[in-house]
Protein backbone atom coordinates (compact mmCIF):
# COMPACT_ATOMS: atom_id res chain seq x y z
CA UNK A 1 0.00 0.00 0.00
CA UNK A 2 1.56 3.73 -1.01
CA UNK A 3 2.11 6.21 1.60
CA UNK A 4 -0.51 8.39 2.26
CA UNK A 5 -0.29 12.23 2.42
CA UNK A 6 -2.08 15.44 2.99
CA UNK A 7 -1.64 18.59 2.70
CA UNK A 8 -2.52 22.64 2.37
CA UNK A 9 -1.94 24.84 -0.44
CA UNK A 10 -2.40 27.96 0.85
CA UNK A 11 -3.09 30.79 -2.32
CA UNK A 12 -3.95 34.62 -2.06
CA UNK A 13 -4.72 37.23 -5.11
CA UNK A 14 -1.67 39.81 -5.66
CA UNK A 15 -2.08 42.41 -8.04
CA UNK A 16 -4.57 40.27 -9.95
CA UNK A 17 -2.00 37.41 -9.69
CA UNK A 18 -2.24 34.41 -8.07
CA UNK A 19 0.33 33.48 -5.17
CA UNK A 20 0.79 30.05 -3.81
CA UNK A 21 2.06 29.34 -0.73
CA UNK A 22 4.96 26.75 -1.20
CA UNK A 23 7.47 24.78 0.76
CA UNK A 24 11.64 24.21 0.48
CA UNK A 25 12.98 20.83 1.86
CA UNK A 26 15.34 21.34 4.59
CA UNK A 27 18.78 18.96 5.05
CA UNK A 28 21.76 18.39 3.77
CA UNK A 29 19.95 17.05 0.63
CA UNK A 30 18.44 19.34 -0.38
CA UNK A 31 20.73 22.55 0.21
CA UNK A 32 21.73 23.21 -2.92
CA UNK A 33 18.39 22.18 -4.88
CA UNK A 34 15.51 24.73 -6.11
CA UNK A 35 13.56 24.30 -9.04
CA UNK A 36 12.18 20.68 -8.71
CA UNK A 37 12.06 20.45 -4.85
CA UNK A 38 10.00 22.64 -3.35
CA UNK A 39 6.69 20.74 -1.93
CA UNK A 40 3.14 21.91 -0.80
CA UNK A 41 3.29 21.87 3.21
CA UNK A 42 2.38 18.33 3.27
CA UNK A 43 3.17 14.97 5.94
CA UNK A 44 2.10 11.52 6.24
CA UNK A 45 -0.85 10.34 8.21
CA UNK A 46 -2.58 6.76 8.91
CA UNK A 47 -5.42 4.98 6.68
CA UNK A 48 -8.35 5.91 8.40
CA UNK A 49 -7.34 9.17 9.36
CA UNK A 50 -9.52 12.37 8.17
CA UNK A 51 -6.57 13.71 5.08
CA UNK A 52 -8.22 17.73 5.96
CA UNK A 53 -7.14 17.28 9.50
CA UNK A 54 -3.65 15.66 8.45
CA UNK A 55 -3.65 18.85 6.08
CA UNK A 56 -4.20 20.90 8.82
CA UNK A 57 -1.93 19.45 11.19
CA UNK A 58 1.10 18.71 9.08
CA UNK A 59 0.84 22.26 7.93
CA UNK A 60 1.23 23.55 11.75
CA UNK A 61 4.44 21.39 11.92
CA UNK A 62 6.17 22.26 8.78
CA UNK A 63 5.33 26.12 9.43
CA UNK A 64 4.92 26.45 13.30
CA UNK A 65 1.76 28.73 12.35
CA UNK A 66 -1.90 27.44 12.67
CA UNK A 67 -3.91 26.53 9.35
CA UNK A 68 -5.52 29.10 8.34
CA UNK A 69 -9.31 28.91 8.27
CA UNK A 70 -11.33 29.33 5.61
CA UNK A 71 -13.87 27.86 2.72
CA UNK A 72 -11.56 25.01 1.21
CA UNK A 73 -11.29 23.45 -2.25
CA UNK A 74 -10.85 20.09 -3.00
CA UNK A 75 -7.58 19.98 -5.09
CA UNK A 76 -8.01 15.71 -5.19
CA UNK A 77 -5.45 13.58 -5.35
CA UNK A 78 -1.57 12.72 -6.80
CA UNK A 79 0.93 10.21 -7.04
CA UNK A 80 4.66 11.89 -6.37
CA UNK A 81 7.40 9.91 -8.33
CA UNK A 82 8.12 7.96 -4.96
CA UNK A 83 4.50 6.42 -5.15
CA UNK A 84 3.13 8.37 -2.16
CA UNK A 85 -0.70 9.59 -2.65
CA UNK A 86 -0.97 13.18 -1.79
CA UNK A 87 -4.02 14.37 -1.06
CA UNK A 88 -4.31 18.30 -0.93
CA UNK A 89 -6.77 20.98 -0.50
CA UNK A 90 -6.47 24.77 -1.36
CA UNK A 91 -7.14 27.73 1.22
CA UNK A 92 -7.74 31.57 0.06
CA UNK A 93 -5.56 33.22 3.05
CA UNK A 94 -3.29 35.81 3.22
CA UNK A 95 -0.66 34.44 5.93
CA UNK A 96 2.25 36.11 7.14
CA UNK A 97 5.00 34.17 6.78
CA UNK A 98 7.77 36.01 8.64
CA UNK A 99 7.78 34.10 11.88
CA UNK A 100 7.44 30.42 10.19
CA UNK A 101 9.37 27.70 12.02
CA UNK A 102 9.18 24.06 10.97
CA UNK A 103 9.83 21.39 13.34
CA UNK A 104 12.80 19.25 12.95
CA UNK A 105 14.57 15.54 12.22
CA UNK A 106 17.67 13.82 13.38
CA UNK A 107 19.98 12.88 10.61
CA UNK A 108 23.46 11.59 10.76
CA UNK A 109 25.71 14.14 8.94
CA UNK A 110 27.92 13.29 7.04
CA UNK A 111 26.49 10.40 6.97
CA UNK A 112 29.19 7.53 8.44
CA UNK A 113 30.46 10.13 10.70
CA UNK A 114 28.66 9.20 13.56
CA UNK A 115 27.70 12.29 14.49
CA UNK A 116 23.63 13.07 14.57
CA UNK A 117 22.51 16.47 13.32
CA UNK A 118 19.28 18.52 13.84
CA UNK A 119 18.10 19.66 10.92
CA UNK A 120 14.56 21.74 10.49
CA UNK A 121 11.95 19.57 7.98
CA UNK A 122 11.18 22.74 5.89
CA UNK A 123 13.86 25.74 5.77
CA UNK A 124 12.29 28.29 4.08
CA UNK A 125 8.69 28.89 2.60
CA UNK A 126 7.50 31.39 0.02
CA UNK A 127 5.08 33.27 -1.56
CA UNK A 128 5.32 32.80 -5.54
CA UNK A 129 3.31 33.53 -8.24
CA UNK A 130 2.12 30.44 -10.03
CA UNK A 131 4.34 30.41 -13.12
CA UNK A 132 7.13 30.42 -10.68
CA UNK A 133 5.78 27.50 -8.67
CA UNK A 134 5.69 25.59 -11.34
CA UNK A 135 9.12 25.93 -11.60
CA UNK A 136 10.24 25.31 -7.77
CA UNK A 137 7.31 22.46 -7.09
CA UNK A 138 8.04 18.75 -7.27
CA UNK A 139 6.60 17.31 -10.49
CA UNK A 140 4.22 14.90 -9.39
CA UNK A 141 2.30 18.33 -7.40
CA UNK A 142 2.09 20.25 -10.42
CA UNK A 143 -1.35 18.56 -11.37
CA UNK A 144 -2.49 20.66 -7.71
CA UNK A 145 -1.25 23.74 -9.65
CA UNK A 146 -3.63 23.48 -12.89
CA UNK A 147 -6.86 22.13 -10.84
CA UNK A 148 -6.38 25.00 -8.46
CA UNK A 149 -6.39 27.20 -11.41
CA UNK A 150 -9.61 25.66 -12.85
CA UNK A 151 -11.17 26.06 -10.04
CA UNK A 152 -10.28 29.85 -9.58
CA UNK A 153 -11.56 30.32 -13.21
CA UNK A 154 -14.66 28.42 -13.16
CA UNK A 155 -13.18 25.56 -15.40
Amino acid sequence: MPKLSAGLLLYRINDNTVEVLIAHPGGPFWARKDDGVWSIPKGEYDVGEEPWHAAQREFAEELGLPAPAGPRIDLGEVRQAGGKVVTAFAVHADLDITDARSNTFELEWPKGSGRVREFPEVDRVAWVPLAVARAKLLKGQLPLLDVLSGALTGR
